[in-house]
């Protein structure tokens, strides 16, 4: 029962093959509070964020050890773009992760820290795009 009430409650912890061993409570590339809006319920919940090798997790508190579980984690290959969304939202300092299927929303503390996620989330979204097209490059010559 306390599953399907987490599962409700957009609560439910990812499973472990999401984060395929990436060791977030490491050397992250960004760290920081964002206010995050539920995917189930749409709440508004300040959550500890964490970046790290193509994986935005997210955590209750801000001290993240190799014990900690990840509220959730969004593999930042299936996103497409990241923008503001203060228009979107009428909230101040709001952007938005947009993948195939959804459009996630966070609101950051400050317009500087709103930018360097955009800024840290797109860098990871470039850098995955080009290492999925590099390995799809086809020599067209060289089957002559």
């Amino acid at each position: 029962m306390a599953s399907l009430w987490r599962a409700v409650m957009g609560e439910s912890p990812p499973n472990a093959d999401d984060y395929d061993g990436v060791q977030y409570w490491s050397n992250p590339e960004r760290t920081g509070w964002l206010t995050k809006q539920g995917e189930y319920i749409k709440t508004w919940r300040r959550r500890w964020f964490v970046l790290k090798q193509g994986k935005l997790f997210w955590f209750k508190e801000s001290i993240v050890t190799r014990g900690s579980r990840p509220r959730g984690v969004i593999p930042v290959a299936t996103c497409l773009t990241v923008k503001g969304a203060e228009d979107v939202l009428n909230k101040q300092f709001a952007f938005e992760l947009s993948t195939r299927s959804e459009t996630m929303y966070f609101i950051a503390d400050s317009e500087k820290e709103k930018e360097d996620w955009i800024n840290s989330i797109g860098r990871s979204i470039v850098q995955l795009s080009r290492s999925v097209t590099d390995n799809e490059i086809v020599d067209y010559d060289s089957n002559r």
